[in-house]
């Protein structure tokens, strides 16, 4: 589905990131993942290229737009181009009540959930512009942008102004052929999930009592909507919001 593409993937390092890097290099993409850790990064770039993928990695805070500006730069000095950028990178606030956030906390949920997904939608739809290319960009939500949450207060509003920037973006830059879209996962089992479970050890029962297909989502299968998004094959679908949450929102 992806033959061909250059993508970035940010958030490569772990959990639906790392899996989805996997599956875009699966079907044709050239993948650069992106993430702070530099050490996973290079594990999964190796996962990839050891199964015959082409990817490659550069590390940064997705948060700070020197960084965002130097991760396109190097797509772009290595692969002249861009088509498409999976935008996923994401913290969570650690389980706290809206009056016991701490204001560090707070702003940091929003700097990565939110200023990064617009740092780095600027600077990816720049690229496209300055090459007058159409492009896909697929930005990561949750089921909490859709709905609140409980002790998930600024994780929750974080999510929902992901899909507020994703929905004007679609609309300021459709004319141009750059679709942008969103998906809005339900409980899929990363690092997030798994931390959120040692804080609550009954949590993923309660979840999956909460989702009509009963289980949680492999981050693979959450990587197959991106791709399809990602993809020509969604050519006409822009603005879109597709939560990929076993039903949990229905």
């Amino acid at each position: 589905m992806l033959a061909g593409k250059v993508v970035l993937v940010t958030g490569a390092s772990s959990g639906i990131g790392a899996e989805a890097a996997r599956v875009f290099a699966r079907e044709g993409a050239r993948v650069v993942l992106t993430a702070r850790t530099t050490e996973r990064l290079a594990e999964v770039t190796r996962q990839i290229t050891t199964e015959g993928g082409a990817a490659s990695y550069v590390a940064g805070d997705i948060s700070a737009a020197d960084d965002v500006e130097r991760i396109i730069d190097a797509v772009l000095n290595r692969h002249g181009r861009l088509d498409g950028a999976f935008n996923n990178a994401g913290i969570s606030q650690g389980g706290t009540a809206l009056a016991d956030i701490e204001e560090e906390r707070f702003d940091r949920v929003f700097a990565v959930n939110v200023r990064g997904v617009w740092l780095s939608m600027r600077a990816e739809i720049r690229a496209l512009l300055a090459a007058g290319s159409p492009g896909s960009i697929v930005n990561t939500s949750s089921v909490g942008g859709l709905r609140g949450g409980a002790q998930l207060s600024a994780y929750s509003a974080s999510k929902h102004a992901v899909i507020g920037l994703t929905r004007s973006a679609a609309q300021e830059y459709g004319e141009h052929g750059i679709r942008v879209n969103v998906i809005a996962p339900g409980t899929t089992d990363t690092p997030m999930i798994a931390a959120w479970k040692r804080r609550e050890p009954d949590i993923t029962q309660r979840l999956n009592a909460a989702t009509p297909l009963g289980r949680g989502a492999h981050p693979a299968e959450v990587s197959q909507a991106a791709t399809w998004l990602l993809s020509d094959r969604a050519s006409y679908v822009s603005g879109a919001t597709l939560a990929v949450d076993g039903g949990m929102t229905a």
